[in-house]
This record gives structure tokens, C-alpha cells and sequence, in this order.
């Protein structure tokens, strides 16, 4: 199981590394000015991933998301990072934040006795802001986990209606949806869509753009039509 983690590491670590050096840290989502970082995914293969999609006028407000899972939470997502769920990364003895960390960053540690599990320091090349960050689990939170379609406008999107162990599943899938990015992007990002939101390094836009189009048509989620236009545009600025 490591070894399939190490595998996409690697390929991680090789688009989020090109695209620094090219960073353009403005948030205004649209047409970006900045060269795709090498390994994005091409203007047809995004306009493909838009053509698979349902597009919906706008995003409805559904009732009923909570994340919490303390007494008398909804948990609707189940517990944050669980191990137990069917999945890449599932029932592998680690959480999946662990998880997520260990293929995200190089010069990974692991703290002895956990199977390489929980991991203590690292480097990340965040792809969100295009900087070289210290990871220590002494400041955890300088190193988030980014859900690439937010939890909540997934839950507003449809995920309201699916089984628990879908939404657990689409919660941990590491495989599709989440990323190590630093931790104020992630605040900043919280539950907004693309239209309300891009990563600030404008030569990732192309990854984001196909990342989030990928979990979209595999949970089968819908976008809007405003997210719908500005993914167009971006797509318009990748490689042929």
C-alpha cells in the first residue's frame, strides 16, 4: 500500500514543484495570465471533463449539513479522517490526513512505532499559494487538508441524498479529492466553488480546474453555471 502512496507522490510532487516560480498570487477567479505548470491536464482534456458534467443554474441551500460528530452532531460526512471506510487509503491502519500528508510532502518522517503512519515533519510544494513549506506536527495547522469539492457544496449538490458510506467515502478519497495545501488558502477557500474562488498561484489553475472537474463527474456532482464559465476560461489559457 505505501509503495502505491510513494508512486503518487512522485507525480504530485512533480506538477506542484513546476508550478513554483510561476506564482501570480491573485484570487480573482478567470482567465489567468500565468504558464501552466507542466503535467496540467490540456485545454481539451478540461473541456472533455465540462462536457461530462450536469450544469446547474445556481447552487441550491440544503438543510440539514452538519460535519460535526459530537453528541447530538449530524456527522453527515462521518468522522474527520477516518480509517474505516472502502477506498485508496481505507482500512490501511493510518487516517487519512496521515495518509494525505505522507504522499503530499518529501523528507517525510514518520514517528517510530506507527507502521508509518503518522507523520511527524516533512517539506510540501503547496500548490495553492506556489511556496516551499515546513511541515511539523507541532503546528499542524500551518498544513491543512483541502477538500478540492467542498464538503458542503457537495452535500448542497446532491450528496444530501446518497448512502453514509458514499459520503464517508468521498470525505477520505484521496485518490480524487484531497490535497495538502497550506492553511490560511484553506481558510480563505472554506466552501466556495470556483467561481467564488481559484488558488492564488495562477499557473495551477489548470490542475485545480481539472482536479475539480474529475471529482465532479466521479461522484457524478453537478456545477454551476457560474462555476461552468470560469472553468471555461481557464481552460482557454491551458496547453493544447
Amino acid at each position: 500500500m505505501k509503495n502505491l502512496w510513494v508512486a503518487v507522490a512522485l507525480v504530485i510532487s512533480a506538477v506542484v514543484l513546476a508550478a513554483i516560480g510561476s506564482c501570480d498570487r491573485s484570487v480573482i477567479p478567470g482567465i489567468s495570465p500565468a504558464a501552466p505548470a507542466p503535467g496540467s491536464p490540456t485545454r481539451v482534456q478540461i473541456e472533455q471533463l465540462l462536457a461530462q458534467v450536469n450544469v446547474v443554474a445556481a447552487r441550491p441551500d440544503v438543510l440539514g449539513y452538519e460535519r460535526g460528530c459530537k453528541s447530538g452532531q449530524g456527522c453527515v460526512f462521518g468522522p474527520a479522517w477516518t480509517d474505516d471506510y472502502d477506498g485508496p487509503g481505507g482500512h490501511d491502519g493510518c487516517g487519512t490526513r496521515d495518509n494525505v500528508l505522507a504522499v503530499s510532502m518529501t523528507e517525510v518522517e514518520f514517528r517510530p512505532g506507527t507502521h508509518d503512519c503518522v507523520v511527524l515533519s516533512g517539506r510540501l510544494a503547496d500548490p495553492y499559494s506556489g511556496e516551499l513549506l515546513q511541515f511539523t506536527k507541532s503546528d499542524a495547522g500551518k498544513i491543512q487538508i483541502d477538500h478540492v469539492y467542498p464538503l458542503s457544496a457537495a452535500w448542497d449538490m446532491g450528496a444530501n441524498a446518497w448512502l453514509p458510506d458514499k459520503r464517508i467515502r468521498f470525505a477520505n478519497d484521496v485518490a480524487f479529492n484531497l490535497l495538502a495545501v497550506n492553511g490560511g488558502d484553506n481558510q480563505s477557500k472554506s466552501d466556495k466553488t470556483p467561481s467564488q474562488w481559484m488558488p492564488p498561484n495562477a499557473a495551477y489553475h489548470c490542475f485545480y480546474a481539472g482536479k475539480y472537474l474529475s471529482v465532479a463527474a466521479q461522484y457524478e456532482l453537478p456545477i454551476t453555471e457560474a462555476d461552468r464559465s470560469v472553468l471555461g476560461s481557464v481552460a482557454s489559457t491551458c496547453q493544447e
